[in-house]
């Protein structure tokens, strides 16, 4: 789908994303556009900050806007499954919460948003009950604004750094940020970034990962370092042979028993599947029976290549949280990852 003409541009810039921006009008192709203290290019229907990035940033922008360019490695039936099937494991049912429910079309901020692949899994249900904004600083902003206008919803976009958004404070109703803060360059500073545009009483849901044992986060290491500098193709190309050897593992089907925790390694005891021993002890190789070779291959890279990629412990996120005013509500601590949703207060916020 294209993005090329004026009827199109309107559909991306509904009136209350004008009103929230403080904008009259919808600016013309090419228009700088001033919002708050920052600039804005107006350019195939969304606004684009113009603002310098780190270098390892500018590296994570150019791996994600490549990867989900790549719609056929995450679109197939399964894979659509199995992310809202994962995603509900973790948040919970969406249509159940009050919070979200009783408001009238709340305004939930994906704040990195990707392809816009997890808000649409997620918030399936009540998609059409939501104003929704899709925020990203890579060129997967297009991705999503197509994926959207397919499906005719009420949704806006912006091109920007998620720790240097324009909008007012406390005008937000949720924030959700699935498996993206850490891809900044600090998650701490994109939580205290974040949190003061979400209303009193607003929820911000997000996903980090999870520090891990010490042979898995030396290859995460050490496999990150040596993609950095490849272009995002030869980096796909690259993790291959790994996505191969992981689909190898997972075929064989075999579960072995580990005696006892392996304290030094951070092993635990039990039975467990070879796969998963390697996957969450050695290395990252996600094996699916039902996913292909490159949707397998698209889970992999997205682990590795990009240069900002933080672990954190869950006391790192609890006093994150507590720290910027936050209390949380529901957390789930798996070896992957750090699922929250945490209910904005008045407290003092603690720098």
């Amino acid at each position: 789908m294209s993005l090329n003409n004026s009827s199109q541009f309107n559909a991306l810039i509904p009136h209350w994303f004008l009103d929230l921006l403080g904008c009259e009008e919808i600016p013309d192709e090419g228009q700088e556009v001033t919002v708050g203290t920052q600039t804005f290019v107006f350019r195939d229907g969304i606004l684009r900050q113009q603002l310098e990035s780190s270098s390892k940033q500018r590296q994570t922008d150019e791996t994600f806007g490549y990867k989900w360019h790549k719609r056929d490695t995450f679109e197939s039936d399964a894979s659509l499954k199995r992310m809202g099937e994962w995603l509900r494991e973790r948040y919970g049912n969406v249509s159940e919460f009050d919070w979200l429910n009783n408001a009238n079309k709340p305004l939930i901020l994906d704040a990195g948003c990707g392809a816009a692949m997890s808000a649409l899994e997620l918030f399936r249900p009540i998609i059409n009950k939501i104003k929704y904004i899709g925020v990203d600083i890579s060129a997967a902003i297009d991705v999503a604004a197509k994926r959207c206008l397919e499906k005719n919803l009420d949704a806006a976009f912006l091109q920007a750094n998620i720790t240097k958004l324009p909008f007012p404070s406390q005008s937000i109703d949720v924030i959700f940020s699935e498996g993206v803060l850490h891809h900044t360059d600090s998650t701490r500073d994109a939580i205290f970034s974040l949190s003061p545009l979400l209303k009193q009483g607003g929820r911000f849901m997000f996903y980090v990962y999870r520090k891990k044992g010490p042979i898995r986060e030396f290859s995460d290491d050490f496999i990150r370092e040596a993609i950095q500098d490849l272009p995002p193709q030869k980096a796909w190309e690259a993790m291959m042979s790994l996505t191969k050897l992981g689909k190898a593992l997972g075929e064989l089907n075999v579960q072995v028993d580990v005696p006892e925790d392996v304290t030094l390694l951070n092993i635990p005891a039990g039975r467990i599947d070879i796969q998963r021993l390697f996957y969450w002890h050695v290395f990252k190789a996600y094996y699916h029976s039902e996913l292909n070779l490159e949707e397998m291959n698209h889970i992999n890279f997205d682990w590795y290549a990009p240069a900002n990629a933080h672990r954190q412990t869950p006391e790192d996120v609890r006093t994150w949280c507590n720290n910027a005013g936050l209390d949380i509500e529901h957390e789930q601590i798996e070896q992957a990852g750090i699922t929250i949703i945490a209910r904005k207060t008045n407290r003092e916020v603690m720098q």
